[in-house]
């Protein structure tokens, strides 16, 4: 009893003819090639592809030379995304750094007001310690008469472009009078 051959062990399997080296086109690959030209394709224009024997009129197969260019183009496509994540990110550090040294003069320089006219070396000292506290460096305090002014610094390491040194500045003191309370 001979065994039947499946669709797919017949589609692929390969006629006297093709063994011989005479590889006739199929009616479907003739329907396929006149397709092409009519599109106005020349057998130059299609050069380097390869016709398949099993697919639909004029289906194209992906030609060897080309496998894997689909995987290049999508290391190319995650290298960029994270090039631009790595930006935002340095962008985020950069803006958070601010914001901490910033604040930081903020409250030291409150604190040194508050104890400006009393006893001006113990408000800088005042300064000092809170902006330690808030993990940045007091750079310079700077006490006249009942206003403190206070820079502060904090290094940080970024990537492509290193090390930087954010700074910041603030000035406090006692609120002026209230404009309803001055005589016109």
């Amino acid at each position: 009893m001979k065994r039947q051959s499946s669709p797919l062990e017949r589609a692929t399997a390969i006629t006297p003819k093709e063994r011989e080296g005479e590889a006739a086109l199929t009616p479907k690959e003739r329907e396929g090639e006149a397709a092409l030209t009519s599109k106005g394709l020349t057998p130059k224009e299609t050069k380097g592809r390869q016709w398949s024997r099993r697919g639909g009129e004029g289906e194209a197969v992906i030609n060897p030379r080309e496998r894997g260019s689909a995987t290049l183009w999508g290391v190319a496509l995650m290298g960029l995304l994270m090039a631009v994540a790595t930006a935002f990110a340095t962008v985020g550090s950069a803006r958070v750094a601010r914001h901490r040294v910033n604040n930081a003069a903020d409250l030291s320089a409150l604190a040194a007001a508050r104890l400006a006219l009393v006893d001006p070396q113990a408000a800088c000292a005042r300064a000092e310690a809170l902006a330690a506290q808030n993990g940045v460096q007091l750079t310079k305090c700077l006490i006249t008469d009942e206003i403190a002014d206070v820079w502060t610094s904090l290094p940080i390491s970024l990537p492509v472009v290193g090390t930087r040194t954010v700074l910041g500045r603030s000035r406090a003191g006692p609120a002026g009078p209230d404009p309803s309370e001055i005589d016109p």
